[in-house]
Parts: C-alpha cells; structure tokens; sequence
C-alpha cells in the first residue's frame, strides 16, 4: 500500500507576488469595462472587442485562478517521494533512485533562477518559497532540490521511509 508517512502543501503567497498579480488584472479589467462595457476604445490602438474577450479572459479571470490553485505538494509515501505542481506537475522519485539527501540551505535567484520548477547547473529545483529543502542526490548523478518549510521533517520522513 501508498500510504502517506510525510505531506506539504506550499502555495505562492508572497506579497510582490500578490501586487504583480493585482497590478496586471486591474489593468485588463479595467480596460475590458472600459471598452466593452462603456464603449470607450481602450488606448492609441485599441485592440478589436474580440481580442479584448480573450485577454479578459485569459489574463482578467484565468491568470488569477490559475495562480490561486497553483501549489506545490511534497509527499514522502511507501514507494518514493511525490511531488506535484498542481494543475502542471507531476513526478514521482523512487527510494532506490537516491543515492543521498540532506536538509540545504540555498539562494533561489542565484542559484536556480527564482522559484517554481527551476532547472540550472546544480540541478533541479521544485521550491515555492524560502531558502530552505532537501537535496537529493539521485543515482544516475542528477541533483534535485525540494523546497520546503519543514526541511527537517521532509528529511526525517525520508529516513523513516527507506529504512521500512
């Protein structure tokens, strides 16, 4: 059986984040009331009513549901470790696919490039927030980083998982 022994859920609730988000859908909202609903072109060189539909749809409405659903779900399970980038990601790492791991500290710009998914020189990165995960150290020589709030239990898991 799959059973769960360790779970994380982290979501992007950074404030930059939020402002960056707010920003870009209250200028489409306003520029779809503005158009659509008021009959004002919008801007020098509006574009058509049809494409405005589909920015307002896309940027006003699923952008912001998009990024409030996103979340990064860690599960230490019986078989290996689970990480999802709900709605996008999936990947399951086998327990006798890791050579090592251990609880790091790193810088997410320099090192990986910001948060997310991130793929550089040291490895891969699954990280929402913070500076804190687990590294791991994967057979074939490949190096992943799980991101977490909770390193020591993540890690602590692990343990207990691929001592069963």
């Amino acid at each position: 059986m799959n059973n769960i022994i360790y779970r994380e859920e982290q979501r992007f609730r950074q404030v930059w984040i939020g402002l960056l988000l707010a920003v870009l859908v209250g200028v489409v909202w306003w520029g779809f009331v503005q158009q659509i609903v008021l009959g004002k072109a919008f801007g020098d060189n509006p574009a058509p009513d049809v494409v405005m539909w589909i920015i307002w749809v896309i940027f006003g409405i699923g952008f912001p549901l998009f990024f409030y659903y996103l979340r990064l779900v860690v599960e230490v399970r019986s078989d290996g470790i689970h990480i999802r980038y709900f709605p996008i990601y999936s990947r399951t790492i086998a327990f006798k696919d890791i050579k090592s791991y251990a609880v790091r500290q790193y810088r997410p710009i320099l090192d990986y490039g910001g948060w997310g998914i991130r793929w550089s020189s040291k490895g891969t990165a699954y990280n929402v927030s913070g500076n804190r995960g687990v590294m791991l150290e994967l057979a074939d020589g490949k190096r992943i980083l799980i991101g977490s709030q909770e390193p020591e239990m993540l890690a602590q898991a692990m343990g207990t998982a691929m001592n069963r």
